[in-house]
């Protein structure tokens, strides 16, 4: 690529059928060709000079095709929010965050229901964890993005993965904004929660940050959904389960805790930018 367009190299190479340049150089054009017209008229016209038999081909396939497209009704146009919405959003995501609201509900009706949340910041315990109840919305806080992040990178899930990762765009930068659309739902729903219930959003917002991009960088070694369901099962084992049979919070839950989320935070965001390729694998659906 040179400057805002690309180079007649590339151009050309690709018109040939891209086998003379790198995987790189090939993926790099496409996303650059989604945006560019410019670029796609030049390899429109590449592709009439330096491979007349695709030309014809084309030509060809679009002589046949042209009356029956023309008797096929057209479908209406998708509204622009629609298009912009798709961009972020999968169908599959969708009964996956409508289970992360509902857990999250049901967490904060189990608090309302109790006598209180003793915990860091509710002004009964002043952190110190030494007994009472604990909120299980603060419990389940930090893995419950988690979910909706491997159901929207799963290959399980997602009838569409292998045209996914194969798409100019996909890797890091979609794994990317799936997560935020995630967020997008989880994060108000647990803020709404904690201003019934008292829990303050610096207790779980720094671990539930921590937790996703720790699920991110451990999905591009063994695949988000793996990785998603070891870290939950740790979280499970380690932290909710001693801290309902002791009714007391926890060390990993108490503002005490909290520089350790934000190393956990820093080193996980680390990790996926120096292995942002691999993200653009199919081993990143698993």
């Amino acid at each position: 690529m040179s400057g805002e367009h690309a180079s007649e190299r590339i151009i050309g190479g690709y018109a040939r059928g891209g086998t003379d340049l790198p995987a790189d150089e090939v993926w790099a054009l496409e996303a650059h060709l989604e945006a560019c017209a410019v670029c796609r008229e030049r390899l429109s016209a590449a592709v009439t000079a330096e491979a007349p038999a695709v030309a014809s081909l084309v030509d060809t396939v679009w002589s046949e095709l042209a009356p029956q497209l023309a008797a096929t009704a057209t479908m209406p146009p998708r509204r622009r929010w629609s298009v912009r919405l798709s961009a972020w959003l999968t169908p599959v995501m969708a009964p996956w965050l409508a289970m992360t609201a509902a857990v999250t509900l049901i967490a904060l009706l189990l608090d309302m229901a109790g006598p209180g949340p003793i915990g860091p910041g509710t002004g009964t315990d002043s952190g110190s964890g030494s007994g009472g109840d604990v909120s299980l919305l603060l419990l389940l806080a930090p893995v419950l993005p988690v979910c909706g992040v491997a159901a929207s990178w799963s290959r399980g899930l997602d009838p569409a993965y292998e045209l996914t990762a194969a798409a100019p765009r996909a890797g890091l930068y979609l794994v990317l904004r799936r997560t935020a659309s995630v967020l997008a739902v989880v994060v108000p729903a647990l803020l709404a929660g904690g201003l019934v219930t008292g829990v303050t959003a610096v207790q779980w917002l720094l671990p539930c940050l921590a937790f996703t991009s720790a699920t991110l960088a451990l999905g591009g070694v063994i695949g988000v959904t793996r990785a998603a369901v070891a870290l939950v099962a740790v979280w499970a084992a380690v932290v909710v389960a001693p801290t309902l049979a002791a009714d007391r919070t926890t060390f990993a839950l108490q503002t005490g805790g909290l520089p350790v989320w934000g190393l956990v935070l820093a080193l996980g965001t680390a990790v996926v930018i120096a292995r942002r390729g691999a993200y653009s694998v199919l081993a990143a659906h698993r």
